[in-house]
């Protein structure tokens, strides 16, 4: 598994080692001592798995306050989406800056995306199927959002009309957001 850095501290694509031949292929989507080879150490306790039927549904921007905020590693067993964490970790250098990255069932690449950061997704095809683990639960009294369209944040998201559910509809901005994240080194 190969560790690829991004543009944010402690978020990164991982490629993990597939071994194919005429009957498909075979790889580790998770291995904790891998992990900790690569000075990456989470304790996963919940796998969490997502159908979106229709290109163009777009999840997120999600994330959860502390104490419950969660390390998410996602990744696309079928179909495609395309990836958005945002830094909204207050004081950080890169406080507000998005960036995007295409998970697919092709590629195999999978996002660790560290507590501190919003996550969401569009599906890019039909049919597509989202696995993600998380480090802690998951807590409705802790879950808040950001609009997926929010000006200031500017996200070039694969579409302009997405479907979204109630929810991810009516997410206040990042400036409006609920909040307890902040940088530290």
């Amino acid at each position: 598994m190969q560790k690829i850095a991004t543009i944010f501290d402690n978020a990164f694509l991982l490629e993990p080692t597939a071994f194919g031949d005429h009957r498909g292929f075979f790889m580790e989507s998770y291995n904790a001592k891998v992990f900790e080879q690569l000075g990456l150490s989470y304790n996963f306790i919940q796998d969490n798995h997502s159908l979106s039927v229709e290109p163009g549904t777009l999840r997120g921007l999600h994330y959860q306050l502390e104490p419950a905020a969660q390390t998410k590693l996602i990744r696309a067993v079928r179909g495609a989406i395309y990836d958005v964490i945002v830094d909204i970790r207050k004081g950080s250098p890169t406080y507000g800056q998005w960036q995007g990255f295409i998970l697919s069932e092709e590629n195999k690449h999978q996002l660790l995306v560290p507590k501190g950061f919003a996550h969401g997704f569009c599906t890019i095809v039909k049919n597509t199927e989202v696995q993600y683990k998380v480090d802690s639960y998951y807590s409705p009294e802790n879950d808040r959002g950001i609009a997926w369209n929010d000006p200031a944040l500017n996200i070039d998201w694969p579409t302009t009309n997405p479907i979204l559910s109630d929810k991810d509809n009516k997410h206040p901005n990042l400036e409006e957001a609920d909040n307890n994240f902040t940088f530290s080194k």
